[in-house]
């Protein structure tokens, strides 16, 4: 996150711009740069890379890091307490990366036992009053639209988007390039490549607006066929999901459809509780 140095160094020295009527902590430790906005609050145990945009209102508390490039808009909350009641007061983390947007009365809150995170990625989008619960881990260049209710322990992966008005319950997993209608309900997983929709939220095909942007459909015709003949066999054939699996499996699947069959694989897992491992691409 670059040179970091106590914001009252850099407020003597005119590095960062802070608003007169912010309050800052002097063990709070600032990247150049760094924009704070009247009535924001940001406590001693926090990090803030470089040319960082923190509104109006804003608060900032706990042991929480931010990299580089953000734009945090008036109202959003920051590292606060988890709402969760196993809580004991463990000085838990959030990490956040570069170039993400949090727009107006955004909410993310620190992890629940010592030792545990809750993470956003880089390039990411949170629309206004949308929540994130503890323990979250969220990819990169995800959009998650307005007033999206994400509860504890939940994954999404890289590029998905999450359309507006809607909850999504604890321990659910949300797949690379997997898109959600707005209003659903979310209460499984919805595995890589597929859209969601209905209340409750069912799958309802590929995503193939972001498939065609990702241009698997353009560069990668073949890949792209088998992605939608494995998807066929497991949500519109006549096998249930564990046999349309062990029939995909015979054939030499290609990177798209190794990942659905492998998130799927776990999803339906027998004896699985809590969060599936991460199959966020490495790319």
């Amino acid at each position: 996150m670059g040179e970091l140095e106590s914001s009252e160094s850099l407020i003597a020295d005119k590095k960062v711009n802070i608003h007169g009527f912010a309050d800052v902590s002097p063990k709070a430790e600032l990247g150049k740069g760094v924009c704070v906005g009247p009535g924001a609050v940001i406590g001693p145990d926090v990090i803030v890379g470089p040319n960082t945009w923190i509104g109006p209102n804003v608060i900032i508390e706990g042991k929480v890091k931010i990299g580089s490039n953000n734009k945090i808009f008036p109202g959003a909350c920051i590292g606060l307490e988890p709402q969760d009641l196993k809580y004991n007061g463990d000085p838990t983390n959030v990490l956040i990366g570069d170039n993400n947007t949090f727009r107006e009365c955004v909410t993310i809150n620190r992890a629940t036992f010592e030792g545990e995170k809750t993470i956003v990625g880089n390039h990411n989008l949170l629309m206004a009053y949308s929540h994130l619960g503890h323990n979250c881990e969220i990819g990169n260049n995800v959009v998650i639209a307005n007033s999206v209710q994400i509860a504890g322990h939940v994954v999404v992966e890289d590029r998905a988007v999450i359309g507006g008005c809607l909850g999504i319950h604890q321990f659910v997993h949300i797949g690379y390039l997997a898109m959600i209608g707005g209003m659903t309900r979310v209460d499984r997983d919805v595995p890589p490549y597929c859209l969601a929709e209905g209340h409750p939220g069912r799958m309802r095909g590929l995503n193939k607006v972001g498939i065609k942007r990702k241009s698997i459909d353009k560069y990668n015709k073949e890949e792209y066929l088998q992605l939608k003949r494995i998807w066929n066999l497991l949500f519109k054939s006549e096998y249930v999901i564990s046999d349309g699996l062990k029939i995909a499996k015979q054939e030499n699947l290609l990177q798209s459809s190794a990942r659905l069959c492998g998130f799927i694989e776990l999803s339906i897992g027998k004896g699985r509780r809590g969060p599936m491992p991460s199959l966020m691409p490495t790319k």
